[in-house]
């Protein structure tokens, strides 16, 4: 492990602790319209100072803009040749907005609102100046089948990580499951660019060790968005540097091939999002959608791993959520 490459994210991670002990000041704006939360989110005891008491969250109005995303389905069946949302991800969307598409979530923990716009305002500019264009360039020149063979090699480099994160959540049966998907798909799909795996109807699940801090009972951590890394919780921050050890490709000790993975995997990631840009160029507040829909993608996760192997539902890699406010590579592969 190089600790050169880990210290900055510890001491970032150290600093947004300490932060968190801070009383918060929400200075967020008051959406026109807002619907009365329904459901009390647990207070955070594994973090300290990092969750409000459970009396405030559940005074706390959801923002109107965490609904939007019946639109996103429309959207990815346009021509922007998103990849195809996989088995079970209606499931997600139901578990998510319901049935009816109406949220049960409570509003987002975003005391850091004024810090974080900045950041995913300078994040956009980086996006639509230099990740967007090389995604458009790379759907017009690379044909479907290339882009959905890359898309399969770097989801099969996630499956170590995804066993290990299974093994400390107390999942050895989904851990056995994921151990066979990958050989399977390394053997038969040729190195992971093929998924033969999904044909044998072998889940897919991503796991990192921010879920897995979750399911230990962080539950509740307030958002922060950082320069490329796109949103985060606080929690999420210091699972990073849980992730790092496990990165295959940041053992490739060429710079010349771990780069140009790290581009290609950049520039993958964001190809998959652009059926969601129309949605995020007309949002009314870009910000508070990017962030209500990432934070309830994000608590699901989690929530789904608490449930049994039965009711557990398939995480989908092509929700139609949207994951990052901008698009980067998986830093811990």
């Amino acid at each position: 492990m190089n600790v050169v490459r880990v210290f900055p994210l510890i001491l970032l991670a150290a600093a947004l602790s300490a932060c968190a002990g801070k009383p918060a000041r929400s200075d967020a704006p008051v959406a026109d319209t807002v619907v009365p939360a329904t459901s009390t989110a647990p207070v955070d005891n594994a973090a300290g100072a990092d969750a409000p008491a459970a009396s405030v969250v559940a005074d706390a109005p959801v923002p109107a803009a965490a609904t939007p995303a019946p639109a996103v389905a429309s959207q990815g069946a346009s021509g922007n040749d998103a990849a195809a949302t996989a088995p079970g991800g209606d499931d997600d969307f139901d578990a998510l907005y319901g049935a009816n598409g109406s949220t049960t979530s409570t509003a987002a923990y975003d005391p850091w609102e004024p810090f974080n716009r900045k950041v995913h305002g300078f994040n956009n500019a980086v996006d639509r100046g230099i990740a967007r264009p090389l995604a458009t360039a790379y759907t017009h020149v690379v044909p479907r089948f290339a882009r959905t063979g890359v898309s399969n090699f770097f989801s099969n480099l996630r499956a170590p990580l995804t066993i290990t994160n299974q093994l400390l959540q107390g999942r050895p049966a989904d851990a056995w499951d994921s151990l066979g998907r990958f050989l399977m798909n390394s053997t038969l799909g040729v190195g992971g660019l093929f998924d033969p795996a999904s044909k044998a109807m072998v889940p897919r699940r991503n796991e990192d060790f921010g879920q897995t801090l979750g399911a230990w009972g962080w539950r509740r951590s307030r958002y922060v968005e950082l320069p490329f890394f796109g949103p985060r919780t606080v929690r999420d921050v210091f699972g990073l540097a849980g992730d790092i050890p496990l990165s295959p490709i940041r053992r490739i000790e060429s710079d010349k091939y771990r780069i140009g993975l790290q581009g290609l995997q950049l520039v993958d990631t964001r190809a998959q999002l652009l059926a969601i840009d129309d949605l995020r160029d007309t949002a009314v507040d870009e910000y508070a959608l990017v962030r209500d829909a990432w934070m309830q993608r994000r608590n699901y996760q989690i929530e789904n791993d608490l449930r049994g192997k039965r009711e557990r539902g398939s995480d989908d890699a092509n929700s139609p959520i949207p994951v990052d406010a901008m698009p980067m590579p998986q830093w811990t592969n």
